[in-house]
């Protein structure tokens, strides 16, 4: 019998044991309840806002017009752009002088298209080594999708593929009706 009673001391034990909270370390005892800081929050305060991991990304499907809000968009559909491409928000980010980073081999994780124009996300620096603002405009990552959305119509590529477009194309159609008026 004395057996079974040194079990249920050890079971006791590691019930206690399981109470307390894993992987977190006291550091203050205030009022008599323990203050615990966990590893992580201390070593994502240690690093500094200006390197590259800290950088706020922003991918493509943020910004699209095409999607939900549960696929991804983060801006009205208003503000939003139709099918923006990751370097399209960097040549916006770039002019603006934001600090800018393109990862083209990156995918958005709700994307389920694999095609190339979908693929690249953009990481842009908001916040210098001590902690300030790299451009006063843009406080926030909201600020950042807005302008780059209201900046990327804008842009020569969008603004040459809608007027340029139109000519080569009739250009084309005429020389097909040659061609056919020829066969006869």
């Amino acid at each position: 019998m004395g057996g079974a009673s040194d079990l249920g001391r050890d079971f006791r034990r590691k019930g206690e044991r399981a109470r307390r909270s894993p992987g977190l370390d006291p550091v203050g005892d205030r009022d008599g309840v323990a203050v615990r800081v966990s590893a992580a929050m201390a070593c994502a305060a240690a690093r500094s806002p200006a390197e590259q991991d800290r950088f706020i990304c922003i991918y493509p499907a943020y910004l699209n017009n095409k999607k939900t809000i549960a696929e991804g968009r983060r801006i009205p559909v208003s503000k939003a752009v139709e099918n923006p491409t990751a370097t399209e928000i960097q040549d916006v980010c770039s002019a603006v002088g934001l600090n800018v980073l393109l990862e083209k081999n990156k995918m958005y994780s709700r994307e389920w298209n694999r095609d190339v124009q979908y693929k690249g996300r953009v990481r842009v620096q908001l916040k210098q080594e001590d902690g300030s603002l790299c451009l006063l405009q843009f406080p926030s990552r909201k600020s950042v999708m807005l302008y780059v959305a209201e900046m990327i119509p804008k842009l020569k590529t969008r603004t040459q593929k809608a007027g340029g477009g139109d000519p080569s194309l009739q250009q084309g159609e005429g020389s097909k009706k040659g061609k056919g008026k020829k066969k006869k």
